[in-house]
C-alpha cells in the first residue's frame, strides 16, 4: 500500500474517532437514540431498567457510542419499555446450505435478529477453488448482515472423494494477507490432525494466531488431547453428554448445533450450567430455506434454551458474547461502547420474539419482516463460472456384480449425520445385486461431475424408505458430486439426468417421469430467486420424495450426509465406500 494511502487512511480513522468521541462525550448530537428500553448486559447477567433515561442508546456511524441520560440525537425511538439485545451471532453456518445466495440467505435471518453469521464456504470452494471463497465474501461485504468469513480447511475434505478443486496452504495463507478470511474454519481430517499429516499441519500453521474451529465427530482420550494441542479451538459435533463434556473439558468451545439434520440441541442442553455456560455458544451449520423461514435460526435456538430451563439472559449471552468472544469480534456480541449498533428488541424476556430489527444502527425490520425499502444487493455471476454438471454418461454404470454373499449396507439415521455400517444379504438378480424394497435396500451411487472424469462409486443404503422412483442432487458434502438414491435403474438415470440438464439442482423421477426439480445455477448448489420460491420448491421435492415412500423428515439433506466420508462410520463417494472409522476405502462385500 502507497504511503499516501497509509496516510489517508489514517487521517480518516483519527477524524471518525475524534467524532465519535464527541458524540460519546455528549458534545455532538449521536445520530439516533433509542430511548427507554430495558438493555439486556450479557456482561453483568442483568438486565438494566429504564430510570431517568440511564438506558438510552446513543448510536453514530452505525456504532453504539455511549448509554446512559443526557444524550441527544438527529433521531429518536421510544421504545416504551421493550427489551434490547445484542444482535445474535451464528457461531458457524454454511450459507450454502440455505440453497440460496448470501443475499437472500440475510432476508431470512435478519428479521429474526440474527445479525452476523461465522460462515465456511468449504461446499462453494469444493466446487470453485478459490473463487467460491471469493463469491461468497463478496456477496456478504454489502449486506446489512456481517458475514465473518473463514478459510475452507479442508478442500478436498480428504483423498477418498474428487472435489472441484483444491486448497492448500498457500492458498489458505493468501486468503489471510488478503484480508478475506477471519479464521480456519472446521478442521474436519481430523484423523489427518491427530496423526501429524504434513497437509494438515501445513494449514494449521499458516492460521496459527487466528481462530481456528474444530470438526471431531466422537473424538474422545488421547486423540482429543492431540486434537486440541493442535490449536483448534472448538467442536459443534457432540451429540452426546459425555462427549461434549470432556470436549469441555480438554478446553474447547462447544457450539452446540441445531441443524436441519443433525438436531443436537435437547440432548445437549442438560450440560449447560452456570460454571461452564460461558464456553457455549450456537450454531445451525445446515438449514434448509424452509427451516430458516417457519423455524427460524440461532432466535429459534434462544427460545427453546429459555424453555428448557437456562436463565434467559444466559442463553442470550450464548448467542452473542461467547461467540464474539470465541471468534476474536470484539465489535460484537454485547451492548457497550464501540461494539457494533446490531441490535434486536423484543417485549418478551422468557419468549424473545423480535419486534424489531437494527443492523449497524439502521431498522431493518419490524414484527419479523424487512422493512418495505430494504434493499439487498445480490453479487452477479456468471452461470457455469462457479461450477458444472459435467457426466459422462455413457460410462455411466448402476450393475453391481454379486460378489460375495455379505453385503455392507450404509444405515441412514434420523436427524443424524452418522451412519451405520450394516452387513447383509445381497437381493440377486442374474448374478447382479439389485435394491430390496421389502428390507428398505436402496441402491446409491455418486458420480464425479466437475470434470466429467468417469469416476463412479456404487452402494447400498436403508433408512431412505423409497418404494419406487428416486432422487438425485449436485448436494453431497463436501465435494458435491452427483448423488443419486432409489428404488430401481431406471429412475436414477432420469432423475440424475435431469439434474445434469438443469445445471446442478435436485430433482426426483419415476421411472422416466420427473415428479419435480430445483435448478441450482450457482455452483449446483445456490439460487438467487428468492428464498419463498426456493422454500416452496424444496418442499415440493420432500412431498415428491414422500409420495414415493420415503419416511425421512429431509431425504435430500439426508442424501447430502451420505456421501461425506469424515463422519462415521459407512459412507459413498465417486471411488467407492467408506469406512470412516478405518478411513479407507473399502470393497462392497465382505
Amino acid at each position: 500500500m502507497a504511503l499516501k494511502t497509509v496516510l489517508a487512511t489514517l487521517h480518516f480513522a483519527m477524524d471518525r474517532l475524534e467524532h465519535l468521541l464527541s458524540v460519546a462525550r455528549g458534545d455532538t448530537p449521536a445520530d439516533l437514540l433509542l430511548r427507554g428500553g430495558r438493555v439486556v448486559n450479557v456482561f453483568t447477567g442483568e438486565v438494566e431498567a429504564p430510570l431517568n433515561g440511564s438506558t438510552d442508546i446513543a448510536i453514530a456511524d452505525g456504532i453504539i457510542v455511549g448509554i446512559g441520560s443526557g444524550y441527544t440525537a438527529y433521531g429518536e425511538i421510544d421504545l416504551d419499555g421493550a427489551f434490547i439485545a445484542p444482535g445474535y451471532i451464528d457461531a458457524h453456518v454454511h450459507i450454502e446450505s440455505s440453497l440460496c445466495v448470501p443475499a437472500q440467505f440475510a432476508r431470512a435471518i435478519l428479521p429474526r435478529g440474527v445479525t452476523a453469521v461465522v460462515t465456511d464456504p468449504h461446499e462453494l470452494a469444493n466446487v470453485a477453488g478459490i473463487k467460491g471463497v471469493e463469491y461468497i465474501a463478496q456477496s456478504g461485504a454489502s449486506l446489512p448482515l456481517e458475514v465473518i468469513v473463514m478459510a475452507p480447511s479442508c478442500v478436498p475434505a480428504t483423498h477418498m472423494a474428487s472435489s472441484g478443486a483444491a486448497l492448500d496452504a498457500q492458498q489458505i495463507f493468501d486468503l489471510r494477507a488478503r484480508g478475506i478470511v477471519h479464521g480456519l474454519a472446521e478442521v474436519m481430517n481430523f484423523p489427518g490432525v491427530v496423526n501429524g499429516s504434513p497437509d494438515m499441519i501445513s494449514k494449521l500453521a499458516v492460521m496459527r494466531g487466528t481462530p481456528i474451529d474444530g470438526h471431531c465427530p466422537g473424538l474422545r482420550g488421547r486423540p482429543l488431547n492431540a486434537y486440541a494441542l493442535s490449536g483448534i479451538g472448538s467442536d459443534h459435533e457432540s451429540v452426546s453428554l459425555e462427549e461434549a463434556r470432556e470436549k469441555l473439558a480438554r478446553g474447547l468451545y462447544l457450539l452446540i448445533r441445531e441443524a436441519t439434520n443433525a438436531r443436537n440441541l435437547d440432548a445437549l442442553l442438560p450440560l449447560v450450567t452456570s460454571s461452564n455456560a460461558r464456553r457455549i455458544c450456537f450454531c445451525t451449520d445446515d438449514r434448509t430455506p424452509g427451516d430458516l423461514l417457519r423455524e427460524g435460526s440461532i432466535d429459534m435456538m434462544v427460545r427453546r434454551a429459555i424453555a428448557f430451563g437456562i436463565e434467559p439472559v444466559e442463553a442470550i449471552r450464548m448467542a452473542t458474547l461467547n461467540t464474539a468472544e470465541w471468534f476474536g469480534l470484539p465489535h460484537l456480541g454485547a451492548i457497550a461502547p464501540g461494539r457494533s449498533a446490531s441490535l434486536v428488541v423484543f417485549d418478551d424476556l422468557q419468549n424473545p420474539q423480535p419486534k424489531s430489527v437494527y443492523a449497524k444502527g439502521e431498522l431493518i425490520a419490524r414484527d419479523g419482516a424487512l422493512l418495505p425499502d430494504i434493499e439487498l444487493e445480490q453479487a452477479d455471476f456468471e452461470p457455469g463460472s462457479l461450477g458444472t454438471c459435467d457426466v459422462d454418461w455413457e460410462r455411466f454404470n448402476l450393475k453391481v456384480t454379486a460378489d460375495g454373499s455379505t453385503l455392507r449396507v450404509i444405515e441412514s439415521r434420523a436427524d443424524q449425520l452418522l451412519t451405520r455400517s450394516l452387513l447383509l444379504k445381497p437381493k440377486v438378480v442374474l448374478d447382479h445385486v439389485v435394491a430390496d424394497i421389502e428390507r428398505d435396500i436402496l441402491k446409491m451411487t455418486v458420480v464425479e461431475r466437475h470434470r466429467g472424469s468417469g469416476k463412479q462409486g456404487v452402494g447400498f443404503i436403508r433408512g431412505f424408505g423409497l418404494k419406487r422412483g428416486a432422487i438425485a442432487g449436485t448436494i453431497a458434502h463436501d465435494h458435491h458430486n452427483l448423488v443419486i438414491i432409489g428404488a430401481d435403474d431406471a429412475s436414477m438415470i432420469a432423475a440424475g439426468r435431469e439434474v445434469c440438464r438443469m445445471g446442478g439442482g435436485l430433482a426426483v423421477a419415476d421411472g422416466q417421469n420427473i415428479l419435480t426439480r430445483l435448478a441450482l445455477p450457482v455452483g449446483g448448489l445456490m439460487s438467487d430467486r428468492p428464498i419463498e420460491e426456493i422454500a416452496m420448491r424444496y418442499d415440493q421435492l420432500i412431498a415428491a420424495a414422500k409420495m414415493l415412500g420415503s419416511t425421512l423428515a429431509d431425504p435430500f439433506m439426508a442424501m447430502s450426509f451420505m456421501a461425506l466420508e469424515v463422519i462415521p462410520s459407512l459412507k459413498l463417494t465417486d471411488l467407492g465406500l467408506v469406512d470412516v472409522e478405518k478411513f479407507e476405502v473399502v470393497g462392497l462385500f465382505e
